[in-house]
């Protein structure tokens, strides 16, 4: 679920460092919002990072 459907980002991964310097594994998850789009000529509900929709990569349905 956590992917564009436009330009295909998805979830990065790394560590979480605390003061100590310990280590713990953490996901930095992509802004996704589920909108309406014209996809081919039809209505289609798809998950959408907010670049692409700030950028115009997707026509929202109306």
């Amino acid at each position: 679920m956590a992917v564009c459907a436009i330009c295909g980002k998805k979830a990065g991964t790394g560590h979480q460092v605390s003061h100590s310097n310990i280590k713990t594994k953490r996901k930095w998850f992509p802004n996704l919002q589920r909108v309406r789009a014209v996809i081919n000529g039809t209505c289609r509900r798809i998950y959408v990072c907010t670049r692409c929709l700030r950028s115009g990569k997707v026509q929202r349905a109306v």
